[in-house]
């Protein structure tokens, strides 16, 4: 996935999920496209500096599994950019 641009992402509040593409080979030597997600949080440091997280106290929770629930929505609805699009960004708070 370094490189790559995530086909979706959702965030609410400092909490983010994305959704990739991931060429992979089957058994039979044929190559599919799986979909994957990350999640994740960014906050300052002490030093005011940005920084990534994936662990997340009592009130984040709730926000990582609806930004994760918005992926598997994507991802079973079947949606999928062109090489072309721009990613589906989507934030609440």
């Amino acid at each position: 996935m370094a490189g790559q641009k995530p086909v979706a992402k959702f965030r609410a509040g400092q909490v983010s999920a994305a959704v990739w593409e991931n060429e992979v080979t089957t058994k039979t030597g044929k190559e599919v496209t799986m979909l994957k997600a990350t999640v994740g949080r960014r906050y300052k440091d002490r030093d005011g500096e940005w920084k990534s997280s994936s662990s997340f106290g009592r009130n984040e929770i709730c926000l990582a599994v609806y930004c994760l629930q918005k992926c598997f929505a994507h991802m079973i609805e079947g949606q999928k950019d062109d090489e072309n699009s721009s990613v589906e960004e989507e934030t609440v708070y």
